[in-house]
């Protein structure tokens, strides 16, 4: 028998059978994602939200609406890149874009721009949709908006299309490292 199973053995209530036992064990593990383990081992509370994903429909506002929060208290993930720091994240609510000019001068750049859709994957390790500055592939500096910090609890990607993490802004601030400051502004 593996380590892993040993360990969901003795978590597992004790009468299942072993194809119950295995479906015990995916389910747990399926939603533990690489954001969700951070957080457990930083010692950080959270609640994770599932929603049903629908790959023509991966705005973060719609998001919000599945898991029955204000856009303003969900938070999306955008991938950038500065003319002279190269890579950097930035932390926006759903209902506002980013402005990249601010995250410009945030950031010590001239100027910064969202990478390609393409560039996303093999910089965060997040596919479109579970983009998470929570455990990405890389340590990359972390921008988010100002508004984070009017809320007790704000939702972000746990890492998966169809799950979301809901936290205390400080908490989330502590994982990321992150600096706020105002980079959003409204759609125009």
């Amino acid at each position: 028998m593996r380590t892993r199973e040993k360990r969901a053995r003795a978590r597992a209530p004790r009468r299942l059978s072993a194809s119950q036992l295995r479906t015990w064990c995916v389910t747990l593990n399926s939603m533990k994602t690489n954001a969700v383990r951070l957080l457990d081992t930083l010692g950080i509370r959270y609640e994770l939200r599932e929603y049903e994903a629908e790959p023509e429909a991966l705005d973060a506002e719609t998001v919000a609406r599945k898991i029955g929060l204000p856009p303003e208290q969900v938070f999306k993930t955008l991938v950038a890149r500065g003319d002279r720091n190269g890579i950097c994240l930035a932390v926006v609510p759903a209902d506002l874009e980013l402005d990249e000019k601010a995250l410009a001068r945030l950031s010590g750049d001239r100027k910064t721009e969202l990478v390609a859709l393409k560039e996303v994957q093999p910089l965060t390790g997040y596919v479109r949709g579970g983009v998470t500055a929570l455990a990405c592939k890389r340590k990359y500096p972390v921008f988010v908006d100002d508004t984070v910090e009017l809320f007790d609890v704000i939702s972000v990607s746990a890492g998966v299309r169809g799950l979301q993490i809901l936290l205390r802004p400080t908490d989330y601030l502590a994982a990321v490292e992150g600096i706020v400051r105002a980079i959003a502004r409204s759609k125009q």
